[in-house]
């Protein structure tokens, strides 16, 4: 029987890094991942790298280049001929990213010396895991020990009555990104981040997409400003998004899908070429052993984990999609980090306020910190600054006209509790508001600071100013 100081289970953002880490710091590891690529053979990377993260911002860019081709070059005085879209390019584009990423990660398993087992684990008593192979070599369970066990099994997507996915007209979010074609007319279940990045790359390759969101409010997790703004760019882009539409149903025909759902106004139905669920993710536990092992799950499903990821079980940790807080790459691999150092003995912690979100669709969105929702829940007071785009310089010569900073500071100490921004580039831009609130900066602070011009960096820098009514180019 194998033995290990540290074995992980799952091998995405949350899992590879956490044994690459612990690898690096000496401990004997283990990756156990049951993971299977498009090609039959076992992938490392898990959902981000194969059909998530990696593969949908590639999408993302090349449906970008193609609209700026038809809609943006000519106001730049580039005139172009008869532009062609070729769907199978972008597909092998993507592929290729994929391949080169996994693969990677693979050489950065043997480089750190973490073995890497190809299997489906589930846990048994005594620091044991049983490891069914998944490569071929042989179909019984072997058994594994281990002083430490991560659990890093990621997430799956969650999925609604009456909407069957059979990945001919009806998809789950990994099957929009293998589209041969462009959908005449594209209905998406769920107007979350999933759904706005789908919607928005089959939008500008020429789909007519319709975005049914139950909920009433629109990226009710943003800050409702940020929201308003984001929801009215959509709309001038061409994306329908109706809220408040519950589906009832999606039924696959020969020549299409028709999906019944109901809002204030009554019962609907919409016929469409496919269809795409994108309601959400929840915990992939299934097969893991929790109830048989006594691991202690919340009232949402999700594994139990105290402020650094340590079950009720000792030595066994859990990180990234079953646990609480969101499901961000990012997030999974710095709980990844912690673990793997806090076993190693360093006190290591992760402060879960100041974790960034972003949706890739454009512009970007991207927020930290708190809503003035939350705050103004709380009871707590404290000041705004916001700063449009339509003010900026650069963003001027970019020909962008929409898009905001706004910053929030207590009122009394002035220290930054949250940033929000929907702009070009706010992935980019958000990591300077993660690194002023990590260090308890205050808006005066981020106001001092001499930002590059022209640059879109200085819509953060105005928006600080403006905390305090001192803003310079409105």
């Amino acid at each position: 029987m194998k033995k290990f100081d540290v074995l992980v289970i799952g091998a995405g953002p949350a899992g590879y890094v956490a044994a690459i880490r612990a690898a690096q710091l000496g401990k004997i590891t283990a990756c156990v991942d049951a993971w299977i690529g498009k090609d039959g053979k076992p992938a490392l990377g898990g959902t981000c790298l194969n059909v998530g993260c990696i593969p949908s911002k590639a999408w993302l860019e090349s449906s970008e280049y193609y609209y700026e081709v038809l809609h943006k070059l000519g106001a730049h005085g580039i005139r172009t001929g008869e532009v062609t879209l070729d769907v199978a390019a972008m597909a092998a584009r993507k592929d290729k990213i994929v391949t080169t990423l996994t693969k990677g990660v693979e050489s950065l398993f043997k480089k750190n010396k973490v073995e890497w087992i190809p299997g489906k684990a589930r846990l048994l008593p005594g620091h044991k895991v049983g490891v069914t192979p998944t490569d071929g070599r042989g179909s019984g369970e072997e058994t594994i020990e281990a002083e430490h066990i991560i659990i890093a099994t990621g997430s799956a997507p969650r999925h609604i009555p009456n909407v069957l996915i059979d990945d001919k007209r009806i998809f789950e979010s990994a099957g929009a990104l293998d589209f041969t074609s462009v959908p005449r007319r594209l209905v998406i279940i769920g107007a979350g981040v999933i759904g706005l990045e789908l919607g928005s790359v089959w939008k500008r390759l020429g789909s007519e997409v319709i975005l049914l969101e139950a909920m009433d409010s629109f990226l009710a997790m943003a800050d409702d400003q940020i929201a308003l703004e984001a929801q009215k760019e959509f709309k001038r882009q061409g994306l329908d998004i109706r809220l408040g539409a519950r589906v009832l149903s999606a039924t696959a025909r020969e020549d299409g899908v028709i999906v019944q759902y109901q809002d204030e106004s009554g019962d609907h139905a919409l016929e469409c070429d496919k269809v795409i669920v994108a309601v959400g993710r929840k915990p992939m536990l299934q097969g893991l052993g929790a109830a048989e092992v006594g691991l202690e799950l919340d009232e949402r499903g999700y594994i139990h984990v105290d402020e650094h990821c340590g079950t009720n079980l000792p030595n066994v940790y859990a990180i990234g999609d079953v646990v609480r807080g969101p499901m961000l790459a990012h997030k999974g691999s710095e709980e990844g980090v912690m673990v793997a150092e806090r076993i190693a003995g360093q006190e290591t912690r992760l402060n879960h306020d100041t974790i960034p979100w972003v949706v890739y669709t454009a512009p970007e969105i991207a927020w930290v910190g708190k809503t003035e929702k939350q705050l103004k829940a709380s009871a707590r007071k404290y000041n705004t600054g916001v700063f449009p785009l339509a003010a900026s310089g650069r963003a001027k010569a970019m020909g962008i006209t929409s898009g905001l900073v706004k910053i929030i500071a207590d009122a009394k100490t002035d220290r930054i509790l949250g940033v929000h921004m929907i702009a070009p580039a706010a992935s980019e831009l958000i990591a300077e508001a993660v690194v002023a609130m990590e260090f308890g900066a205050s808006a005066e602070d981020l106001s001092r600071i001499v930002h590059a011009h022209p640059s879109i960096s200085e819509a953060v820098h105005e928006a600080a100013l403006a905390v305090h009514k001192r803003t310079i180019h409105i």
